[in-house]
C-alpha cells in the first residue's frame, strides 16, 4: 500500500516543512488547516475546522490516510481551556478517521513544556527538572494540555490499533506567518526594527539563558524525524526529543545574529528587557516599514510572537535536550543552529517579510 499522509496544521512552521519533506520523499500528502496553503507544490489542501466534527467528516470523506501527523494547537486564556480545546481537536480528528480503518501511525508534536510545565507555571520554582532533558522524565504533577493530547492519542491507538510517536522539539526555527510561537522570525523583525531606528539589539532574557547552554529545533530537522519515526519499526510507540544536535550559548550567538543585520548587540546587563515591552509600540512603525520597503506583511503581530520568545529567553535555567534515544535507534540527522537562523533570515528577506 502506498503511504498517504495527512498533515494536520499544514500551514504552520512544522506542518509546512513536514509537507515539503513528505512530498520530496514521494508520499501522497494532504495538508489540513482552517485556511490551507496552496503554495506547496503537490500538497493537496484540505480545509476543515478541527473543533467541528461535521466539518471534519465532510473534509475527510474521500481521504484515507495511512499516516497522520498532528502539528497544531490552539492557544486559550487558561491551561484548563488549553486542555479542553486541544484535547478535543485531537479526539475529533481521530474519531473522524476511526471508521476508515486506514490509519497505521499517528505522530503528535508537543514540546519541552512537557518537562518545564504549562504556560500558567512555566519553568518556575521547584518544578525545574535536571538537564539535559530526557524522555524518561516523569510527567509533572500539573495540568498540561500536552499530556491531554498524548492521552487522546494513546486511547485512540488502543481502540484502533495504530502505532504512535510523540515528538518534543525545543524552540522551532522556521518560516511561518501568523504562528503563535516563532522565535526566529520574532528576532528577525526585532533586529530589523533596531536597524531602522538605531536602537541596540538588546538581549531580552535572563542571565541563566544568556550564559547557559541551550539548543533549538530547526523545522526541517523535526520534519525529518517525523518521517523517520513513522517508517522505522523500532521507533513505534515512543516519545522523542528533537533538536538540531548542537549546543550553544546565547552570549556567543547573539552577536552573530546582530552582525547579520548590521546592528549593535547589547548583552545581558543585569536586567531582563522583555521583547513584549520593547516592541509594544512598534506596530505603526512596522506598517510604515512595510510600505517603505514593500514588505508582504504589514501587521507586526502576524510575524512576531514576542510573548513566547520572552518565555523561552526568560527561563531561570539553562535548557538543553538529550537526543540519545533516537540516535541509538538510527536517527542521525544534524543541523547547525547558526545556519538555522541565517537560512531563515535569508528566506524572510527573499519572501519580502523583512527589509
Amino acid at each position: 500500500m502506498n503511504n498517504l499522509a495527512l498533515v494536520v496544521g499544514a500551514s504552520g512552521i512544522i506542518g509546512s516543512n513536514l509537507s515539503r519533506e513528505l512530498v520530496a520523499n514521494g508520499w501522497t500528502t494532504y495538508g489540513l488547516a482552517r485556511n490551507p496553503s496552496t503554495s506547496i507544490p503537490n500538497l493537496h489542501p484540505v480545509a476543515a475546522n478541527l473543533l467541528d466534527p461535521a466539518s471534519l467528516q465532510a473534509a475527510l470523506a474521500d481521504i484515507n490516510p495511512t499516516h497522520v501527523f498532528i502539528t497544531t494547537w490552539m492557544r486559550q486564556d487558561t491551561e484548563a481551556e488549553n486542555i479542553r480545546v486541544n484535547s478535543t481537536l485531537v479526539r475529533n480528528l481521530l474519531d473522524a478517521l476511526a471508521p476508515k480503518h486506514s490509519v497505521q501511525h499517528v505522530a503528535l508534536v508537543t514540546g519541552l513544556k512537557h518537562y518545564l510545565g504549562p504556560f500558567d507555571a512555566y519553568a518556575t520554582g521547584g518544578l525545574l527538572p535536571p538537564t539535559p532533558l530526557r524522555e524518561e522524565l516523569p510527567r509533572l504533577d500539573l495540568e498540561n494540555f500536552y499530556y491531554a493530547q498524548e492521552d487522546e492519542v494513546y486511547a485512540a491507538a488502543t481502540r484502533d490499533g495504530f502505532s504512535w510517536s510523540i515528538h518534543r522539539p525545543h524552540t522551532i526555527i522556521g518560516k511561518a506567518v501568523g504562528n503563535l510561537m516563532n522565535m526566529g522570525t520574532t528576532l528577525a523583525v526585532y533586529a530589523s526594527i533596531c536597524k531602522e531606528t538605531g536602537r541596540p539589539f538588546q538581549w531580552p532574557g535572563s542571565e541563566a539563558q544568556w550564559s547557559g547552554l541551550s539548543d533549538v529545533t530547526d523545522a526541517r530537522i523535526i520534519a525529518k524525524q517525523l518521517v523517520w519515526a513513522a517508517t522505522t519499526e523500532g521507533a513505534r510507540n515512543q516519545a522523542f526529543n528533537i533538536v538540531n544536535g548542537d549546543f550553544f550559548r546565547w552570549s556567543w550567538l547573539w552577536g552573530r545574529l546582530a552582525d547579520w543585520f548590521g546592528v549593535e548587540a547589547a548583552g545581558f546587563d543585569g536586567t531582563v528587557h522583555p521583547l513584549e515591552e520593547q516592541m509594544a509600540q512598534d506596530g505603526p512603525l512596522w506598517r510604515e516599514m512595510a510600505t517603505r520597503y514593500q514588505l508582504a506583511e504589514p501587521e507586526l503581530n502576524r510575524l512576531a510572537s514576542a510573548w513566547h520568545t520572552d518565555l523561552d529567553l526568560g527561563r531561570p535555567i539553562e535548557v538543553m535536550t538529550d537526543m540519545g534515544k533516537s540516535r541509538e535507534l538510527g536517527f542521525t540527522a544534524y543541523q547547525s543552529t547558526q545556519a538555522s537562523f541565517f537560512d531563515l533570515f535569508e528566506q524572510l528577506r527573499t519572501d519580502r517579510l523583512i527589509p
